[in-house]
């Protein structure tokens, strides 16, 4: 396999990975929201949700640093941006 193809794996496996983080999360708050009365649930709900959004972001973003400190990420996959040649500001 090469770079190009090995990156393709890579955002869409996280792209998949992430989203079954947050179902999972999402599953947990909306368990928790049935544990409160009926009348507060639709706000638990709500915040649950931003809270399934948070909280996968976060788990996901763990997930690839802990990923890229035992892989060699400029060894196996290609570059997703390319560097803008930029002048040098400092003249």
């Amino acid at each position: 396999m090469n770079k190009k193809f090995n990156t393709l794996l890579f955002v869409v496996g996280g792209v998949i990975l992430n989203i079954i983080i947050f179902f999972l999360f999402l599953a947990l708050f909306l368990f928790i929201a049935t544990l409160f009365p009926a009348s507060s649930q639709g706000v638990v709900i709500i915040v649950g949700f931003l809270l399934a959004i948070f909280a996968s972001f976060f788990a996901y973003t763990k997930i690839v640093q802990l990923f890229m400190a035992k892989v060699d990420m400029e060894k196996y996959f290609h570059p997703i941006f390319k560097p803008r040649n930029r002048r040098d500001l400092r003249d």
